[in-house]
Formats: C-alpha cells, sequence, structure tokens
C-alpha cells in the first residue's frame, strides 16, 4: 500500500481529527445541532453528524446545486472519485457551467461533514446516501433505479446466464461474475450503442419513456415482443411479478452520463421587473409606514378600556377578530397582521385579571410619547425578528386545531431567517428597481429546495413565508412599490455586505448584525420623509372637521374624543354629534373650554350649528345624577322626572320615586346611565360625595409585560467564545480517547476504563508527581458517569488528587476512591 493510500482517512472521525481548529468551529456553527451537548471527542461527534435526524437537518440547508452533488454521489460507487462526480453531473458532453460550481459545491458538503474523504476517494456519509440513494418506497430525485447488482439479487443463476448470452457476453462460472460482467457492457458507451442499434423502434420508445423516470414500468404476463427483447437482454430487469425497471447503468448511458436532466449549477437570477426613482419609492414607503403607525394607534384605542376576552386555549376569538377588522376597515386577515404585529413588539398583552381580555401595556403610553420615526423603528425590527406568523390564522394545526390570532401554534422558527433573505435579494437589486415577486420565490427555492412536504399540500412553508413578508414588507413601508427603500435597506443592516454573504448567512434565531445601529439609522432616513403634524384643523357648516395631515397628538386626541372619525385618507374628516360632545363633556370639559378649543385650532370660523350644538348638549349635561341605590336618579326638575317615569321606554329601567326630585333603579349604575342616554338624555354619573364623575379613555392598562421572545429553530448558533471552547474540549476528550498507552501492568483489568487496585492508583500517582508526566486515569462522579481523562497529578494528599485535567484544560481535584483506575502513557 503507498504511503497516500496509507494516510487517507479511513471514517469520517479521522477526516474530522485531520481538521484544524477553525474548520471544527466552522462545522459547529453551521450545524449547530451537533454542539448540544458538546461531544466529548471527535468521535462522538462524527457519530452525532451521522443520525439521521442531524444529517436532514443539514440537507435541508442545502441549495439545489450542492444537493445535486449529494444526489449524484448517492448513486455513485462509493467511495467515487471528483472526476466519476463531474462525468455525473456535467454528462459526457461537459458543462463549463458545472465544471466552474462543482468544487464550491464538494467544499460545502465537506464543511458540513456530509461527504469526507480526498478527492480520489469521496465518501457521502451512510445516513446521506440512504436517504438520497433511489428505492422503490423512496424515489430519488434523479430518476435513476437500482444497479443492475441490485435489481438481479433475487433472481435465478439461470436466468442471469440466459441474460448474459443473449446479450452477446460469454457464459461465466458464477452469477456474480455474470452480473459484473452485464454491469461492465452497460458502461460501456461504444458495446451499448452497438447492442442498442439493433433494438426494435418500439423498444427504444420504451426505454427513452423510463429515461428520465420514474424507471418502472407494467408488463403483461406475455409482454409483447418488443418488451420481450428488452427483458432478454437485461435493459429491463423484473422486480415484482409485472413490473420492471430499468437499470441504472442503462438510464446513465441513456442520458449521456448526467444524473440529473436540468443540472442548476447557478442560482437563478432575480430579474428586475419595474424601475421607480429612489424618491418614488421613499416616499411610497413613507406614506405606508405612517398608514401603519396610524392604523396600530387605531387598534390600541378600540382596545384602550379593555379588548376582547382571551379565548381558555389562548389568542383571539373568530367574533372578536371580525369586530377588530370592521373597526379598522381592514379585511380579517390584515387585521390579523397588524393585532400580532403589535403583540410582537410589546404593545398589547393579555391583562392576566380573573376575567382575562387583552388590553395595551404600559409600554404603549411610552411608545406613544416617542417620535413618529422611532415608533415605526420598533414596530419594523419586532416584525424583522418575530417569529410568529399572522398568515397562519385560520389554518389548522398538525392536532388539526384552528389557530387563532394572538393564539398558540403561530411560531415558526424560519420566519425572521426568510424575511431577512428576502430583503437582502431586494437589496442586491439597482435602487429604486423591483423585482417579479415569482423571481424570488424561485431564487429562495434552489437555496432550500429539500423541505418537508405539506399534509395539505399547499405550497412549501418557506415559499409563504416569503410571500408574507413580500406582502408584509409594503404595509409597513420597509418597500415601496417592490422597491426596497433607504430606510429599508438600513433597516436589513446588511447592504453593505450582502455581495459576500451566502445564501445561508443568516440561519433562523440568528439576531441582525449591530440591530440596534440598524435601526436608529433607519429611523434617522425615514424621518424626513415623514409629514409634519398640523396644529389646526378645518371646521366645516355640515357639522364636520377636516384635518389635511396629521395632527399633533394633544390636538388629535382631544378631537377624537370630541369627534367620530367618519373617513380616513390624504385627510381625515371628523363629524360632530350630540353623543360625541357629550363623551368629551364627560371628560370632564366645559362647553367653554370646547369653544375655546375650537377656536383656537380651527383655520376657519366655528360654524354656528357646531356652537349651538355644543352649548345645547351642554345645557342638558349634567341635569340628571346617577348614582349609587342600586342607582338612583336625581334632578332639581321634578317635571324632568315626571316625563322619564310616564316615557314607557323606560319601563325596562324599573324606576321608582323616592322623593320629587329623585328616582331609584335596581340596576347598576352604567346600564342606568346607557339606558338614560338611550332616551335621549344627558345624565352624569356622581360619586357618592355628589361631584360629577370624569371618565378617562385610557384607563385600563396591562401590568409590565415583555414582548414575546422568538422561537428559534432547533438550538441557537453558539458565539465564538462557545465554539472556541467546545473545539478545545472536543480536542482534549479526543487526546484523552486516542493517547497510546503501555501495556497494563499486573492487576484487574478489564472494561473501556483502565482498572487498577487502589494502591496500585496511589503509588502511580504519587509517581507521576515526582516526574510530571501525565496518566490516563478512569473516573466516575456523583452521578455514576463514567469518563475517561488525561491528567497530570499536581499533589497527593488526604485522599484526593490535584491535577492538570487535559481533557477539561484546567486544574481539578478529583476524590482517590472515584478514581477506577491509571495507566501510563506510551512513549510516543
Amino acid at each position: 500500500m503507498s504511503p497516500e493510500a496509507s494516510s487517507a482517512p479511513r471514517s469520517l472521525a479521522e477526516a474530522l481529527r485531520a481538521r484544524d481548529d477553525a474548520s471544527l468551529a466552522a462545522l459547529l456553527r453551521d450545524r449547530p445541532d451537533l454542539i448540544v451537548p458538546v461531544p466529548t471527542d471527535l468521535t462522538q461527534l462524527a457519530t452525532r453528524a451521522g443520525t439521521r435526524a442531524s444529517v436532514l437537518r443539514a440537507l435541508e440547508h442545502l441549495d439545489r446545486f450542492a444537493l445535486q452533488t449529494a444526489q449524484a454521489l448517492a448513486i455513485a460507487p462509493d467511495p467515487a472519485t471528483y472526476d466519476t462526480l463531474h462525468e455525473l453531473l456535467a454528462g459526457d458532453d461537459g458543462d463549463p457551467a458545472v465544471s466552474e460550481a462543482l468544487p464550491g459545491a464538494v467544499a460545502a458538503l465537506r464543511r458540513q461533514a456530509l461527504i469526507w474523504g480526498d478527492d480520489d476517494r469521496l465518501h457521502l456519509v451512510r445516513t446521506a446516501r440512504e436517504l438520497l440513494a433511489p428505492s422503490p418506497q423512496h424515489p430519488s430525485p434523479t430518476g435513476l433505479g437500482p444497479t443492475v447488482r441490485e435489481a438481479t439479487s433475487g433472481m435465478s443463476p439461470g436466468r442471469v446466464q440466459q441474460i448474459v448470452n443473449t446479450a452477446g457476453l460469454p457464459s461465466t462460472h458464477d452469477p456474480v461474475s455474470a452480473v459484473a460482467a452485464l454491469t461492465g457492457l452497460f458502461a460501456d458507451r461504444k458495446r451499448m450503442n452497438a447492442l442498442l442499434g439493433g433494438a426494435p423502434e418500439a423498444a427504444r420508445e420504451v426505454l427513452t419513456r423510463l429515461m428520465w423516470g420514474p424507471p418502472y414500468g407494467q408488463v403483461t404476463a406475455d409482454p409483447a415482443t418488443h418488451l420481450r427483447w428488452l427483458l432478454d437482454r437485461g435493459l429491463l430487469l423484473p422486480t415484482a411479478p409485472g413490473t420492471v425497471v430499468l437499470p441504472r447503468e442503462v438510464a446513465l448511458h441513456l442520458r449521456g452520463g448526467r444524473a440529473h436532466r436540468v443540472p442548476e449549477p447557478a442560482p437563478p437570477a432575480v430579474e428586475p421587473a419595474v424601475a421607480h426613482g429612489p424618491q418614488i419609492v421613499d416616499a411610497t414607503g413613507a406614506g405606508q409606514a405612517y398608514t401603519a403607525l396610524a392604523t396600530i394607534e387605531d387598534l390600541l384605542k378600540h382596545w384602550d378600556q379593555g379588548g376582547p376576552a382571551v379565548l381558555r386555549a389562548g389568542g383571539l376569538s373568530v367574533r372578536d377578530l371580525k369586530r377588530t377588522a370592521v373597526a379598522l376597515d381592514a379585511p380579517e386577515p390584515l387585521a390579523a397582521f397588524w393585532i400580532e404585529l403589535a403583540y410582537a413588539a410589546g404593545l398589547i398583552a393579555s391583562d392576566g385579571a380573573a376575567d382575562e381580555r387583552y388590553a395595551p401595556t404600559p409600554a404603549y403610553d411610552t411608545w406613544l410619547e416617542r417620535p413618529v420615526a422611532e415608533r415605526w423603528g420598533r414596530l419594523a425590527a419586532a416584525w424583522l425578528a418575530a417569529t410568529r406568523t399572522a398568515g397562519l390564522v385560520g389554518g389548522r394545526d398538525i392536532k388539526d386545531r384552528a389557530l387563532s390570532t394572538l393564539g398558540p401554534g403561530l411560531d415558526r422558527s424560519a420566519a425572521p431567517e426568510v424575511r431577512h433573505r428576502v430583503l437582502t435579494l431586494l437589496a442586491e437589486l439597482p435602487v429604486g428597481v423591483a423585482p417579479a415577486p415569482e423571481a424570488v420565490l424561485t431564487r429562495l427555492t434552489w437555496e432550500r429546495p429539500l423541505r418537508t412536504p405539506q399534509r395539505d399540500g399547499t405550497e412549501d412553508l418557506r415559499i409563504r413565508l416569503a410571500r408574507w413578508a413580500l406582502s408584509e414588507a409594503e404595509l409597513l413601508g420597509v418597500t415601496g412599490r417592490g422597491a426596497l427603500s433607504s430606510h429599508g435597506r438600513a433597516l436589513l443592516g446588511a447592504a453593505s455586505e450582502r455581495k459576500d454573504a451566502p445564501a445561508d448567512a443568516a440561519p433562523a434565531g440568528r439576531p441582525l448584525s449591530s440591530a440596534g445601529q440598524s435601526t436608529a439609522t433607519a429611523v434617522g432616513l425615514l424621518a424626513p420623509l415623514l409629514p409634519e403634524p398640523l396644529d389646526h384643523v378645518l371646521l366645516q357648516a355640515d357639522l364636520t372637521a377636516v384635518a389635511p395631515g396629521p395632527l399633533l397628538r394633544p390636538l388629535a386626541e382631544t378631537l377624537g374624543v370630541l369627534a367620530d372619525v367618519e373617513s380616513k385618507g390624504g385627510a381625515t374628516v371628523y363629524r360632530f354629534t350630540p353623543a360625541s360632545v357629550r363623551r368629551a363633556l364627560d371628560a370632564g370639559q366645559t362647553a367653554a373650554d370646547l369653544h375655546a378649543f375650537l377656536a383656537r385650532h380651527s383655520r376657519t370660523p366655528v360654524p354656528q350649528p357646531l356652537a349651538y350644538l355644543i352649548d345645547d348638549v351642554a345645557r342638558r349635561h349634567g341635569h340628571l345624577r346617577v348614582g349609587v341605590a342600586s342607582a338612583y336618579v336625581r334632578c332639581d326638575d321634578d317635571a324632568v322626572l315626571n316625563e322619564i317615569i310616564a316615557d314607557k321606554r323606560a319601563a325596562a329601567l324599573r324606576l321608582r320615586r323616592l322623593a320629587p326630585t329623585v328616582l331609584a333603579a335596581p340596576c347598576d349604575p352604567a346600564t342606568l346611565l346607557e339606558g338614560l342616554r338611550a332616551l335621549g338624555y344627558a345624565p352624569a354619573a356622581e360619586s357618592a360625595q355628589g361631584d360629577v364623575l370624569i371618565t378617562r379613555s385610557d384607563a385600563h392598562r396591562t401590568p409590565p409585560r415583555t414582548a414575546p421572545e422568538p422561537v428559534p429553530e432547533g438550538p441557537p448558533p453558539a458565539d465564538t467564545i462557545l465554539l472556541t471552547a467546545a473545539v478545545r474540549a472536543i480536542r482534549a476528550g479526543d487526546l484523552a480517547a486516542t493517547t497510546p498507552l503501555k501495556a497494563p501492568g499486573p492487576g484487574p483489568t478489564g472494561g473501556d476504563l483502565p482498572r487498577t487496585s487502589p494502591a496500585d492508583t496511589l503509588a502511580t500517582m504519587q509517581a507521576a508527581v515526582m516526574t510530571g508526566e501525565a496518566v490516563w486515569i478512569g473516573y466516575v462522579n456523583a452521578d455514576g458517569a463514567a469518563s475517561q481523562r488525561v491528567v497530570a497529578p499536581i499533589r497527593v494528599e488526604g485522599g484526593f488528587v490535584t491535577a492538570y485535567d487535559h481533557t477539561a484544560d484546567e486544574v481539578r481535584t478529583y476524590p482517590l476512591h472515584r478514581i477506577t483506575g491509571v495507566a501510563e502513557l506510551a512513549d510516543d
């Protein structure tokens, strides 16, 4: 055996052992499931890297060409050479694009520990071969069937000899050599061309139909002449009664040596679809951003005094979602998105009361005090990092339970990575250029082709996440007219490094680089694009007020109490009604306050009908007083009370007179207030002291709540410090497991751990202290877990050994009674 062959790795563990620390750290970073818990040595790391769950997770993160390369290796001999792999992907005629991309694909597979060995002996990890190799139960995307050896494994030796003879080959002494001869014939291009040259036309048509898969077909007990011709020469081989298969070697010959019909070595380009001016994109995005903020504020105002009840299973009921959608004047899926966005930003939560309801959090009041652009920055950052996916609302989970807004089961760990990747693809286009959405989806499909099929036949989850990301980015103003805005590029935080980042540069769960700085930059770019808040409105004679733009917050809040919003758009129209004026009076305003407020903030004179409306409602407001009897009504004008008692509509209130100016009712004060208002009166609530109660619109808040944490996909990625420590621990453990030992001396031995008597253990330790040499020990901790370690003893006293542990890379103390035995290391 040559020195080169003897130095080649014989297993994945040996291949990993030959890697440097940086390469091992890259493997643990790309496959974070391998580090939980930290493997004890490289053999355990290799074993864990070959488990089915870990390999499947790694395969799902390959791009299409890397996956095609792995699929080609799965149908190649094991081991395969680089040239054989190249022929399977490029074919007999060659393909320059494949030749250029193949080294990178092989390097990616080797980096992920899915293949190992040098280029002259490439091994695909056994579990990956089992997952990707063709089988009747799991057809390969290559469309290839079994080899001649696999297809003839259950065939009688006599039948194999008949096929060999009919194909024009000499008889052999055993079926193994016969199968080898037939395989050699099918792999020989010249001899196969000569054999197929004599095939009937119908037989060649059958081979053409089966060539690209599926390779299985049906035949009758008495096949036609052209099928018999194929069966006699082994070009079709029986696999079961009535079923035949096209052998892999025959299919490869017909394909010109290609494993895939269409190799895809290069990612599909995200072609531009429409180009806009950068100013138009930014202005559109800013308008959408302001609309998003207004919608969130409307939602939280709608829930300001306590929102919908929390379902027993968690989440919002379908009826409450419909009511919220009506209040926001939006479709239900869009309302679900705004609710989930406010929840992700920590602005709404459940109040935790006995009658649990959703309500704004104290963070909402803090959020309202911030500048407009900063409020948008918080929403956009929460959207980028959130794993909760509003697009799933209305669907069913794996247990066929309905998925509700704010309910469980909406987390999808891949959502942040997909959003980040979609925005990165948009950032790779020139400024102001928008791609076709299907081009983005096609690119994402190339980057992650191997995904679990959906049970209900719907699109792959990653593609649906990408569709939702595109639409949600437009709603939030991250994009404008389909193109990434300038503040969207800043929010992405990776626009300057996008050309150097691989397709999988942002695994799910990893926080965006410099997220806080990126958000601050985005806020700074958006702020000048947002309209300046106005301090005035235009009052009209039809009891409406027009706000020609966004209003200052104090003005908007007061006007929102005094009037009802009638329509929104570029300008907001407010309508004054008796009920809205009474609402302002209930909040503690007086008629004089309202007249002064309108005169101060209107660019037009206060219309006479509006002044009359305010004075008329104020004149009647508080004329009736409602308190606790269960409830009572008092009024200085007994004629008004007589009128109420005489009204048949008041019968449901069951009022009775206690005094000429006092009526009592068995219902609570709130019900009595609403009942009298429904009759057209304007009563005011009063306290036990007789003072008018002033109601506030911001009366209900939840206790302090934190925003929901994103749910990572699998173990969180390790940072540099953890990776360095893990590699050091694995190296040390591997040293302990592979260090040569001297032949054991007399004494009890056995098992994987060294076994020596207590006296021999103590003597060897004391000798090692004097010589300073390292020794190999077996150790059982307090939990009963056994391990082997390489230690350099420093001190032995009091029944304890203090030593430098090479495995843990630190000084530790071990009780002598827990050391199973000790052995000296070999001199080399």
